[in-house]
């Protein structure tokens, strides 16, 4: 007999007016390649609920936010949710187009959600911390540079 996983209700989520603009663009725009991890992307936009960047409270994970998680039993990690350019695991960077990456945004300290790596093994990622970048350290490289 098929036994279907049974998904838990995804959390509530925030995210910026304008991130959402930024990452509407980007995830539309994926490599094929990366076509898995876009579609869980713009799922998490679709469901999002839309505030004025400029008024987002402190803990709500955007783009450019110190998070400090746990991913189901493992240690506590602490990253920087950053957009695909600026991704360096080895610096605790992590882009928002990869699997924790989507699921980490809007979230806000104290919900979990489950996410699937990309071996297709499923986990429940809990915020424990968030702490926001300065603005300019939240901007994609090409606007920085504009």
């Amino acid at each position: 007999m098929n036994q279907t996983p049974i998904r838990r209700r995804r959390p509530p989520i925030v995210i910026g007016d304008l991130d959402h603009q930024r990452l509407t663009r980007l995830a539309s725009a994926a490599p094929e390649s990366m076509a898995d991890v876009a579609d869980e992307l713009l799922g998490e936009l679709d469901r999002a609920r839309t505030r004025p960047q400029a008024g987002l409270p402190a803990g709500i994970v955007r783009m450019g936010s110190h998070v400090t998680f746990r991913s189901g039993d493992g240690p506590q990690k602490s990253v920087q949710l950053v957009w695909p350019g600026e991704a360096d695991i080895a610096q605790g960077r992590v882009s928002v187009l990869t699997p924790i990456g989507a699921a980490l945004i809007g979230l806000t300290e104290g919900q979990s959600i489950g996410w699937e790596d990309r071996s297709g093994r499923t986990h429940e990622l809990t915020v424990l911390a968030v702490g926001q970048a300065d603005a300019a350290e939240a901007r994609p490289l090409a606007e920085a540079r504009a």
